[in-house]
């Protein structure tokens, strides 16, 4: 097979007119046409062109006594194809980004924010402080419970679908175009005083958080006091967190697009999903089931000493999570 019909073939083998090709390759469409009647031949360049192009070596091209079905019967490593990411592309996916850190910020909150009812009604029927008794003040605090957990779900499950188009950022390699990288390099320079700003102040108010828990000691035995400052305790570290959660997710957008530091791996490595999302799921769900099992079998004569270490299931497991996520991202470094 000569050159001329070699070009033929792998022009029409990857679906191009005469009219691509030649826009591909900067020359005119009867510049093509004469390549492939044999009538005039492509300059060296050009032919690296078509090599690249094609995805076959300029030996094939150059060698007559190499046939296609030779190259096809001892084919190198397959390259996956790479997907392209356009100013365009980049762009909305950062405006999505921006648009779902505060939703998804607030489903954050929901979800921390949603034991407070269960813990002051159940308080509360506890020194008879309303006309309820504690098995309807737990089951009413538990249905609220679950009612803004379901919200929050909502509010995830949409915010995913928002993002679903770009997913492949995190499970393949892809490649920027022309001005992309910069622009996204000048918008993530923008935005670093203001993510450290957002972590520096949901630090301080974490803290706070952690003195107002503390704070409920001086109250002895009066539980309602303490109940009290435990549910502040929660609105305060939930702040804090809506700034970790937005400063986090805004910049992690960047550096996707960047593929710096932990997204800039293989495809192979990026097709490796994380464990760490279904670790917290399944670590959360059972603290929850774990409280939920304590509060619905408290006796009504429990004291308010055996009251407190109850709801200290939710600080403690606080503090152990972090653990838990440095020891399953170990385990994953290791693994990789």
């Amino acid at each position: 097979m000569i050159l001329a019909d070699k070009i033929l073939y792998e022009r029409k083998k990857n679906g191009y007119s005469q009219e691509e090709l030649a826009d591909k390759l900067g020359v005119t469409r009867q510049a093509i046409s004469k390549w492939e009647g044999a009538q005039s031949t492509p300059d060296l360049q050009r032919i690296l062109q078509m090599s690249e192009l094609f995805g076959v070596s300029v030996d094939y091209l150059l060698k007559d006594e190499i046939e296609a079905d030779e190259l096809s019967s001892n084919p190198k490593e397959e390259t996956p194809s790479i997907r392209r990411i356009s100013m365009e592309d980049a762009s909305e996916y950062l405006r999505i980004i921006k648009e779902n850190a505060p939703q998804i910020a607030l489903g954050v909150i929901m979800c921390i924010l949603s034991p407070i009812c269960l813990i002051l009604l159940g308080t509360c029927a506890e020194g008879n402080l309303i006309p309820l008794s504690e098995d309807a003040a737990g089951g009413i605090g538990i249905m609220i419970l679950l009612a803004i957990v379901a919200v929050a779900c909502g509010i995830f499950l949409s915010c995913s679908a928002k993002i679903k188009p770009y997913t492949f950022l995190e499970k393949e390699v892809f490649e920027s175009e022309y001005g992309v990288t910069g622009m996204v390099e000048e918008k993530k320079k923008g935005y670093q005083s203001v993510y450290n700003l957002y972590n520096i102040t949901g630090t301080v108010i974490c803290f706070i958080g952690a003195i107002v828990l503390f704070a409920a000691a001086f109250f002895g035995e009066n539980d309602l006091p303490a109940a009290i400052c435990f549910c502040l305790m929660l609105v305060i570290v939930s702040i804090g967190v809506r700034f970790f959660v937005i400063a986090s997710m805004i910049q992690g957008s960047f550096e996707r697009l960047l593929q710096e530091e932990k997204y800039c791996i293989a495809a192979k490595e990026k097709a490796k999903m994380s464990i760490k999302p279904a670790i917290s799921a399944v670590y959360w769900l059972v603290v929850t089931a774990i409280f939920l099992a304590f509060t619905l079998g408290a006796k009504t004569e429990m004291i308010p000493e055996e009251m407190m270490e109850i709801r200290i299931i939710w600080p403690v497991a606080g503090v152990l999570f972090p653990i838990v996520l440095i020891i399953v991202n170990l385990l994953e470094n290791k693994g990789k």
